[in-house]
C-alpha cells in the first residue's frame, strides 16, 4: 500500500500541555513517548505513526500511514485532542501531503 502524510497545525495557548496529554492517553496502546525537553513526541497507532511538536501558540500534528488508513488516522488523532481540548473549543485540519483536505474535528467558534 502507498505511504502517505497529512499535518495540520491546531491554535492553542496551551500546545505543551495538549500535546503531553494528547502522547501520553495514546501512546499507553501501541507505544509513545513525551520529551519534556524538546516539547514534541509521537505515537504509534497500527501501521501509522504520530509526531507531536509544539510551537508557539499552536500544536503541530504530522501523521504518517498508508493512504489508505489516513481518514481513520486523521480521525483518531484528531477527535482526542479536540475532546482534551473542548473547553478551549480546539480545531484540528488536516492537510495532506498531495495539498488536498483531510478530515477536520472539531468546530470553529462563532464570531
Amino acid at each position: 500500500m502507498t505511504r502517505t502524510t497529512s499535518t495540520a497545525t491546531v491554535e492553542t495557548d496551551r500546545p505543551s500541555r495538549y500535546g503531553k496529554q494528547l502522547v501520553n492517553h495514546l501512546g499507553r496502546h501501541e507505544g509513545g513517548e513525551w520529551s519534556e525537553e524538546s516539547n514534541s513526541g509521537w505515537i504509534v497507532l497500527g501501521a501509522g505513526r504520530t509526531e507531536v511538536t509544539c510551537a508557539e501558540g499552536a500544536l503541530e500534528l504530522r501523521v504518517d500511514g498508508d493512504a489508505g488508513d489516513m481518514a481513520g488516522l486523521e480521525d483518531v488523532v484528531g477527535r482526542h485532542l479536540v475532546r482534551f481540548g473542548a473547553k478551549d473549543e480546539l480545531v484540528v485540519r488536516w492537510v495532506r501531503a498531495d495539498g488536498t483536505p483531510g478530515t477536520e474535528q472539531g468546530t470553529a467558534p462563532t464570531a
